[in-house]
């Protein structure tokens, strides 16, 4: 039985059919192309659970593809590169991309990301089948969840709105510190680690996980 279908979009096909065999291996069904300028063709006709996305493509760069599919698409993407500059990074999850990966990889460890990515989406999934009401309200600065209430102070609010109000998008310490601090200079990034940890708690009250904002490593946060 297969655990799901991963499309795999790697020019060098060495790799990519290194990749093919260690999924398979662990009972997933993959498919393989090799320009990036042919997966969306590709999806309209075809279905899959997650896609493996090189960023150095002929035809268009894995980036620009991420940022077309997410324009109507929420397949898991993880990124696969070789290049490890930190913005490089950011920007790829910024614009859509699940989790990355960079080369040289394992590929015991992207198998191991694979799945960890598909489980937190069928978590997020089972969690909208559920249709957990929740609400904030900016004047009392009060979360709720389906009648359960939590009051944050006025930046943790300002913080968690950021987030609730862009779900599965990732921002980065710089950009919550502009949701919440007119002049962030002086603050430390490990300040907004000691908010989302206490607003973290406060939703535990009202039975909201606290794995509901997520850290994405070397990136930043997310609400999910």
């Amino acid at each position: 039985m297969s655990l799901g279908t991963i499309l795999i979009v790697e020019d060098e096909r060495k790799i990519s059919q290194l990749l093919a065999d260690y999924l398979a291996s662990s009972a997933f069904t993959t498919q393989q192309l090799y320009r990036g300028d042919v997966v969306e063709e590709w999806l309209n006709a075809n279905q899959c659970d997650l896609i493996l996305l090189d960023l150095m493509l002929p035809g268009i760069d894995g980036m620009e593809l991420c940022k077309r599919l997410r324009r109507s698409s929420n397949i898991p993407i993880i990124m696969v590169t070789a290049r490890v500059e930190e913005i490089d990074r950011l920007i790829g999850l910024e614009l859509g991309a699940d989790d990355y990966v960079c080369k040289p990889f394992s590929p015991r460890e992207v198998v191991a990301r694979v799945k960890a990515v598909l489980r937190r989406n069928s978590i997020t999934d089972n969690n909208a089948q559920n249709e957990v009401a929740i609400k904030i309200d900016e004047n009392t600065f009060k979360v709720d969840n389906n009648g359960k209430q939590t009051e944050l102070t006025k930046v943790e609010f300002y913080l968690f709105q950021a987030m609730f109000n862009h779900p599965g998008h990732i921002f980065s310490r710089d950009k919550l510190m502009d949701a919440i601090y007119d002049d962030h200079h002086i603050v430390s990034d490990r300040t907004i680690d000691s908010h989302i940890k206490k607003i973290r708690k406060k939703l535990a009250v009202i039975d909201i996980d606290e794995s509901a904002i997520h850290s994405v490593y070397g990136a930043g946060y997310k609400y999910e």
